[in-house]
């Protein structure tokens, strides 16, 4: 399996050669700030230097050049059109810091530059009839993904800060080394938020061989829903501050059957209702100026159950996810979406009640039968996508085909050392999910490079 590794930056004896300098400095010019840490002095009265801290740094960059057969309205009766079409991409740019602080406390922070900047885009949206929408990319060009303060007592662990949910596997093997194709899996990427990341608090429990971990984190905003992605724009990036009046819980172990084989399964539970942008969720009654919802908000509870495994076995690699997911009340939540204001920025499109998606893909490392010397990865994979985000719809809402899809991708990836990677892939995709043929199959070629430090 192709992978990077971060060079690491120690800056600690820097930080003990500041602190100490300081500490002369202070008793030579007077008292000392309150935010530095006093000196102190052991039994025999020398200098004992405080608390060591360390700082790493890494990252990684992914670049696309793609080309497709079909045009980029999917949203025609027939599928989309045929065409012969080339997109370049700046795909993503990320800088990860972690460091140990005093009182064995950790953190690490993570900043995602995604395509070629931050700023205003405009966008051309088939679900809306072909209208040009500008967004303001806030939460999808610059984006902290991660930050967050930990702290481990043995084999418990505490962090508390933004981070990544423990439901699928994305939030395991984002990093363009860690899957298997150019890009992740589509699946995965469309049903739910792309490397889901939250607000909240997490505990983690290491029994080797088994992982438990627990989080409470804020819950999604019901109105970014849609036929197209499901809860996946529900994910709270628009407005500036995070609403959490309901909040939503996972539940996730992993066990270790082997060296590189792991099995696992996840649960995600939390309502949604009370984080739109407005209270205009609820029941018809008799309205009060002295309350917000005198009668309460409509359940529109999320409910996700997910099945994953890993296998790392020199030279072959399989990983794959399943996972099945409900929303209450999905036929008040399209009613009222549909009603939403333009300049929102979310499709309004109707909501399944249910949604549906697997991936599974394999690899096998050929490096060493064809002798490629130490350092070489030379790896050819296959990947089986399957999703619909209307698996399963109440009474008056309509089941559009053509959100059931499956994608077949075949390819080959390369990488040297720890420092390049280079993969080619070709995929088709069957719109429809078996069940028609009369909408127009897609296929894309996709080169992607990149690099890790």
């Amino acid at each position: 399996m192709l992978r990077v590794v971060f060079n690491k930056l120690h800056l600690a004896p820097l930080a003990l050669a500041l602190a100490v300098g300081a500490s002369g400095a202070a008793e030579a010019h007077g008292p000392r700030p309150r935010n530095e840490l006093a000196p102190t002095r052991d039994a025999e009265g020398r200098l004992v230097p405080p608390p060591a801290w360390s700082l790493s740094l890494g990252g990684y960059a992914d670049l696309q050049f793609a080309w497709h057969d079909y045009g980029p309205n999917q949203n025609r009766p027939g599928g989309a059109q045929k065409d012969s079409r080339l997109v370049f991409d700046t795909t993503r740019f990320v800088l990860e810091l972690e460091g140990m602080l005093p009182l064995g406390l950790e953190f690490e922070a993570e900043l995602e530059v995604e395509h070629h900047g931050a700023g205003a885009a405009l966008e051309l949206e088939y679900e809306e009839f072909g209208e040009y929408e500008q967004e303001v990319e806030a939460g999808g060009e610059v984006i902290l993904e991660e930050i967050y303060l930990r702290k481990t007592f043995g084999p418990v662990g505490l962090q508390l800060g933004r981070f990544y949910l423990g439901v699928g596997l994305l939030s395991e093997i984002y990093r363009p080394t860690e899957y298997l194709a150019t890009v992740r899996p589509e699946s995965e990427t469309t049903v739910l938020p792309a490397v889901w990341h939250e607000l909240g608090l997490q505990v983690d429990l290491d029994l080797a061989p088994v992982k438990l971990t627990a989080q409470i984190v804020n819950g999604l905003d019901s109105t970014g829903f849609s036929s197209q992605r499901w809860i996946a724009s529900g994910h709270q990036t628009r407005m500036e501050l995070v609403s959490a009046s309901d909040l939503a819980f996972v539940l996730r172990a992993d066990l270790e059957l082997s060296r590189g084989v792991t099995l696992g399964v996840s649960g995600y539970y939390g309502n949604t209702s009370r984080n739109r942008s407005k209270p205009d969720l609820v029941p018809e009654c008799a309205s009060t100026e002295n309350e917000v919802a005198p009668c309460g908000y409509v359940q529109a509870a999320v409910t996700l159950l997910d099945f994953h495994f890993r296998l790392d076995l020199d030279p072959f690699t399989a990983q794959g996810v399943v996972l099945w997911g409900h929303l209450d009340n999905a036929k008040a939540v399209s009613d009222r979406n549909s009603r939403l204001s333009n300049a929102l920025g979310v499709l309004r499109s109707p909501v399944a009640s249910e949604a549906l998606f697997a991936w599974l893909e394999l690899g096998v490392d050929l490096a060493d039968v064809l002798c490629l010397g130490t350092g070489h990865h030379l790896e050819p994979f296959f990947r089986f996508d399957y999703y619909d985000t209307m698996f399963g719809v109440e009474d008056g809402v309509f089941d559009n085909n053509r959100f059931a899809r499956a994608v077949y991708t075949a390819g080959l990836g390369w990488s040297y050392g720890d420092l390049v990677f280079a993969k080619l892939d070709l995929s088709y995709r069957d719109l429809g999910g078996f069940e028609t043929a009369a909408l127009r199959d897609e296929t894309s070629i996709r080169l992607s490079t990149g690099f890790g430090f």
